[in-house]
């Protein structure tokens, strides 16, 4: 049996490779911190069919997996490329496939749209109206068009952000991803699912992307690291001969490593489900963030160790890729809280 990847995925991973080392470069990501949305990035990826990337042929997208999704959220980590893939290419494609709102899945896999996403930790009721009343404390992908929101039993509500009265971003650690919060009052929605476990499907999908991300973004940093250290000399010999920073760097290599495994596992579970498949895939996904981001914390803080006091400049830009980390660590839930959810889920606690 053959566990690595095809050759159509050695191309897609290739291509999309080459791609954002040609048009996101670290000068472009540092033009989208100060200046803010780059459309044109968005629709050149759309070209590629990586915004459709989930969204099925019949509405112009790609027809493939999470597992291909998975393989692109892990280079744009690793280019820390400002994107909303997560949310508008996984997510949103996760819970709209079944939905009557296939028209977004066309302006999805086109680049026309953003979608963001955020759940409540409530009821959300819809009056006879169609309007809703509730507050999005953190929304992932703020400042899109439209915006995903779940409750705690599965409902779904698609909201036009042009409804939305009050709506104000989030300060965060990282400045390439946009968060926000919303608050709807009396605001029109449509209900497009209403199935706890297609919600939970689209949180795990989210949550292994963020897991490649953090993954992309660790094995950048790792690769830098081992690069810096052949390049700088201190006592007259380069500071990759010393035993002390040797050993930083296999640390960072025998931490990582498994990961990728853990986080192509992840992937491959997601997708048309039973309830016990359902269960595996949702335990496997919040471990697979969980021990992701204490690895990608670990490899961040090493590697900014071994570039010394060139890791916390801004010239290298190192500290985009280490904030990106951090930021993923506490997005859509923290090793802790992803571990007591697993337990709860096997049934092992209330």
């Amino acid at each position: 049996m053959n566990f690595g990847l095809s050759e159509e995925q050695i191309l897609l991973s290739d291509s999309f490779s080459s791609f954002l080392k040609k048009e996101a470069p670290l000068d472009r990501v540092r033009q989208y911190i100060e200046t803010g949305a780059d459309p044109k990035l968005q629709q050149q990826a759309a070209e590629l069919g990586i915004s459709g990337i989930m969204v099925a042929q019949d509405f112009g997208g790609s027809g493939l997996g999470l597992f291909e999704a998975a393989l692109v959220s892990e280079l744009l980590g690793q280019q820390v490329t400002p994107s909303s893939f997560i949310t508008t290419s996984v997510i949103a494609p996760t819970l709209l496939n079944a939905s009557t709102q296939t028209h977004l899945l066309e302006k999805i896999a086109t680049g026309e749209v953003e979608i963001g996403f955020g759940c409540v930790d409530a009821l959300v009721k819809q009056d006879k109206t169609g309007k809703i009343t509730t507050q999005v404390p953190i929304v992932m992908g703020f400042d899109a068009d439209y915006y995903l929101i779940g409750d705690r039993v599965g409902n779904t509500y698609l909201l036009d952000a042009n409804d939305l009265e009050n709506a104000s971003p989030l300060t965060t650690i990282d400045q390439t991803r946009n968060l926000g919060e919303i608050t709807c009052s009396d605001t029109p929605a449509i209900q497009v699912q209403a199935n706890q476990q297609l919600l939970g499907n689209a949180l795990s999908a989210g949550r292994v992307m963020l897991a490649a991300d953090t993954l992309g973004a660790a094995q950048y940093m790792l690769d830098a690291s081992v690069s810096y250290a052949k390049q700088r000399e201190q006592f007259g010999q380069v500071i990759g001969s010393f035993q002390a920073v040797k050993h930083m760097c296999a640390e960072m290599v025998a931490a990582l490593e498994p990961c990728r495994a853990f986080v192509w596992y992840s992937a491959h579970l997601q997708g048309p489900q039973t309830q016990k498949d359902h269960i595996e895939s949702s335990v496997h996904a919040c471990q697979a963030k969980a021990h992701i981001d204490e690895m990608g914390q670990f490899v961040a803080r090493t590697a900014t160790e071994v570039h010394g006091g060139m890791g916390f400049t801004d010239l290298l830009g190192l500290h985009l890729w280490f904030k990106r980390i951090g930021f993923n660590r506490q997005n859509l839930g923290s090793p802790t809280q992803l571990r007591a959810e697993a337990g709860e889920i096997q049934g092992f606690f209330a």
